[in-house]
Order: structure tokens, then sequence, then C-alpha cells
């Protein structure tokens, strides 16, 4: 974990007919992070793009690769993702019975493993998992859309995740996904939250080097 708040733009928000300038662009911006928001219209209800994607786009920067596969039965793609350029692939507890061993096929291709929650998913079920992950993911939206609400309930969660990390020792980084803007970012800050994903707060901002300085709290 670091101590520094990352900023983890999501290209969900992003002009997809620009798809490559957009990415490029999020280092002089200063992201840390390219989000890459996977969805298969199963386990969440939309479509977005898959690892081919994420090869063509992996040229482009040299920004972290974050993919959060929203997808069902995801120890299946996660070689593909791999292999394709993403450095930090996170799956739901939700759609693997057993994340435990996709968690650790996510180590074995040298990439940094996460594991992630939807908004009415307690925390305990990351309990037994955090000793094989790098990053908890907590969803402060229903996962499946851009543009939603941030949903309160969930800071007490990420509150509880760091409690544990502190209490166990262990390194590492509490993600939030969903409705993280310039007021909300705050409070995922004070919770113990050091990833902060933001889509359109970014991407439709007038300033967007602006909007990122102010989400990582400077």
């Amino acid at each position: 974990m670091t101590d520094r708040i990352l900023v983890a733009p999501s290209i969900l928000s992003a002009d997809f007919t620009r798809l490559g300038d957009e990415v490029e662009a999020l280092s002089s911006y200063g992201a840390d992070y390219v989000h890459l928001d996977v969805m298969d219209g199963n386990f969440v209800p939309n479509i977005t793009f898959g690892a081919p994607m994420c090869r063509a786009l992996r040229p482009r920067s040299d920004l972290v690769f974050d993919a959060h596969l929203m997808v069902a039965e995801p120890a299946k793609w996660v070689k593909d993702f791999a292999d394709a350029g993403a450095d930090i692939i996170t799956i739901h507890a939700e759609a693997d019975i057993h994340a435990h061993r996709t968690l650790q096929l996510i180590r074995a291709c040298g990439k940094k493993a996460g594991i992630a929650l939807n908004p009415a998913t307690h925390h305990s079920a990351a309990e037994y998992l955090l000793d094989s992950a790098d990053m908890v993911l907590v969803m402060s939206v229903n996962p499946g859309f851009g543009g939603q609400k941030f949903i309160p309930a969930v800071l007490k969660k990420i509150e509880a995740i760091r409690e544990t990390a502190v209490r166990r020792g262990l390194d590492i980084d509490i993600e939030v996904d969903g409705g993280v803007n310039a007021e909300t970012a705050k409070l995922c800050r004070d919770a113990g939250a050091n990833v902060l994903v933001a889509g359109n707060a970014v991407f439709k901002a007038a300033d967007r080097k602006e909007m990122v300085s102010i989400i990582r709290g400077n």
C-alpha cells in the first residue's frame, strides 16, 4: 500500500471515438491508473469491452492498467487480460465460488490481485481472501453502469476493511469505484481508501488535471 492517494480514471466515461488519445492523455492530468471496467452482460446488465481492447490500448500509456472484471466465471479471462497487459486484475467475490483459487492464478500470472465487493456484500466476504489479495475494491454503486450516485453506506465497509488490514498487518490497497467526485472522494479518503476510481468526475470536468488533483486531496 502507498500512503499517496492514487487516482484511477475509468475510461467507461471517456470518448470511445478517440479512446486511444483519451488514455494517452491521462498521464498529463496526473492520473495514476487507467481503470478498465469490463462488463459481460451476464454478471452485470451491460457489455463494455474485453482483453483485445486492453491489448490495443496498452501501447498508448505507461500508467498502471487496472482491470476490473465484472464478469461471470472470471477465472476464464484472467490469462487473457494478463497477456493483454493488465497490471492489476480484480474479480468479484459474488461472481466466483473459487475466488481464492482465482486470486492465486492472477498472482501466478505475475499480476496484482484484487477482490471486489458489491454494495450489499458484507465486508466479511473478503476477510479470508485478504492474504491472497493486493487490493480490495469497494463498489459504491451497483455495478453495470457509469454515472450513478454514490451510496454513503459503503463508507462503514471501507472503515471495517482498513481496520482489519491494519490489525492483521496487511499491506493492502482499498479502492472505491462508483460516484466518486470532488465531495465523495474526501469521504472515501477519510474512511481509509487510497485508490479512487472516477469516471464522469474526471472526463466531464472542464479542467481534468485540476479535478484529478482535487480527488487526490491536493
